[in-house]
Order: structure tokens, then C-alpha cells, then sequence
């Protein structure tokens, strides 16, 4: 890990990106003590003990059963960071109709530093259980939301992101040609809306719809399911229009709000 640290980009304060560092790992390794993280971070015991007890101070992190964990106040500060976007507000209560009528996951996804970011989440009747959770990052390409949010995106952002963030393959069927992912944008933009066929998780397909304001992208909704349900004429009709109406009505309604 030591080789991994070098390579982080700099930051003006160091001691703020090693306890930064610390949390990540904290989360990575689903709790973990002082030796642990030291072998994992490839910093000294003494460093790594002198970052838990500054953290465990500010109440960020918890002791419990001998290993560390992230504290719920983390909870706190990403639930205000939630609540001030005005498009959680106004797509929360369609989000849940749209699962509700599709019996399936609904999300909605932001861009934030280069990254997809789950921002809500609600399952269907018949929803399987899956890694994403509110505040999860993923690599915009890897998503159907990712790249409907991309394809609204000035190229010269997107050329960025994926300079600074990559593509890397999370299943076989992941983009990782950017001459595609620009083709593919071209496409999503004609129909209006973009599709990820296990391109993030084997065996799940979903469809997604951009929220656009004044031509500005400030999100995607989507429809996410098993490929066995998301099938023949419900994936190319049937949620298409689904999704595509309720981020239609999401966009008028912030106009509004």
C-alpha cells in the first residue's frame, strides 16, 4: 500500500489525507485495528494509533470489540449534503412510485468529483439485494445512469474525468473504449435515454434517464433488475417509457419547486 499512498495526489495538509486514508480503510476492511491498518496503509503503528484516537475524539470513528469503525456522524454530514440537493427533494417521492410500479430498484445518481454518486435509492416488491447504497460511488462509465449523465456532459469534462478516474473493467461487458463510450453517448442522446446490460453487475440490466434543467445535467433515474425480468419488450419499451416519463415529470417539477 505504501506505493499506493506515494502516488495519491498531494494535498496542502498530509496529515488530513492520512486520516482521511485511515477512515477509507476503516470502511474497505469493514473494521480493523491498529496493526491491521498499518500493514494495510504501510504507515507506522504509532502514526496510524495517534489518527484513530484524533478521530475517535471528534467522535468520527467507534471502538467496538476491539476494531475500529466509522461512527454515525458521518451519517450526519452526508444526510445534510443530501438534503440541500433540490433534486433529492423533488425526486424522491417519484422514485418510490417508479418502484413501486416496476417492482424493482429506482435510483437516482448525481456527478460529484468525477464519480457517480447513489444519492437514493428504493426497492420494488420484487427488488434483488445489491452492493449500492445511498452515498455509493462508482465509475460513471460502469452505470446506465453514469452515462446518461456523461452524454449531457461538455466533452471536454467527460475527457477529463476519465483522464483523472480511468475505465477500468468491472464485468467483461464494461466499456472501457472511449470511442464507444462517445458513440454510445451519441445514441443515448437520440433516444434519450441509456441502457447498461451487466456492465456493473452480472446478470442486472437497467435503464436510465438524465434530469436536465436549462440544458444543464443534474442527475439520472433509473430501473434497475435481474436480466430475466428486464427482458424482449420490457427492456426496450416498456421501462424505457416509464423512466423516461417520471424524469420528465421530475424535470418539471423543478422548474416549480
Amino acid at each position: 500500500m505504501a506505493s499506493e499512498m506515494d502516488a495519491a495526489p498531494e494535498v496542502p495538509v498530509k496529515a488530513t489525507r492520512v486520516s482521511f486514508q485511515v477512515v477509507e480503510a476503516l470502511q474497505e476492511l469493514d473494521g480493523a485495528g491498529v496493526t491491521e491498518l498499518s500493514d494495510h496503509l504501510g504507515i507506522p503503528p504509532s502514526t496510524v494509533h495517534d489518527h484513530l484516537r484524533t478521530l475517535k475524539d471528534l467522535e468520527l470513528i467507534v471502538k467496538e470489540d476491539g476494531s475500529y469503525h466509522t461512527g454515525m456522524r458521518f451519517l450526519e454530514f452526508g444526510g445534510y449534503a443530501r438534503q440541500r440537493k433540490k433534486v433529492f427533494e423533488v425526486a424522491k417521492p417519484e422514485l418510490q412510485k417508479l418502484s413501486e410500479q416496476t417492482g424493482e430498484h429506482a435510483n437516482l445518481m448525481i456527478e460529484e468529483h468525477g464519480l457517480g454518486v447513489f444519492l437514493y435509492k428504493t426497492e420494488g416488491e420484487n427488488a434483488v439485494k445489491l452492493d449500492t447504497y445511498n452515498g455509493y460511488r462508482v465509475h460513471l462509465q460502469t452505470t446506465a445512469l453514469g452515462k446518461a449523465i456523461m452524454a449531457h456532459m461538455p466533452r471536454e469534462e467527460v475527457v477529463d474525468i476519465l483522464d483523472r478516474h480511468g475505465m477500468p473493467a468491472i464485468t467483461d461487458r464494461t466499456i472501457t473504449d472511449r470511442e464507444r463510450l462517445f458513440d454510445e453517448f451519441e445514441e443515448i442522446r437520440e433516444r434519450g435515454y441509456a441502457k447498461d446490460v451487466e456492465e456493473r453487475v452480472e446478470g442486472m440490466r437497467c435503464v436510465a434517464a438524465p434530469i436536465l434543467a436549462d440544458n444543464e445535467v443534474l442527475g439520472a433515474i433509473s430501473v434497475s433488475g435481474p436480466k430475466n425480468r428486464v427482458e424482449g419488450k420490457r427492456f426496450e419499451e416498456e421501462i424505457p417509457s416509464t423512466v423516461l416519463s417520471t424524469s420528465n415529470v421530475i424535470e418539471v417539477n423543478m422548474t416549480y419547486a
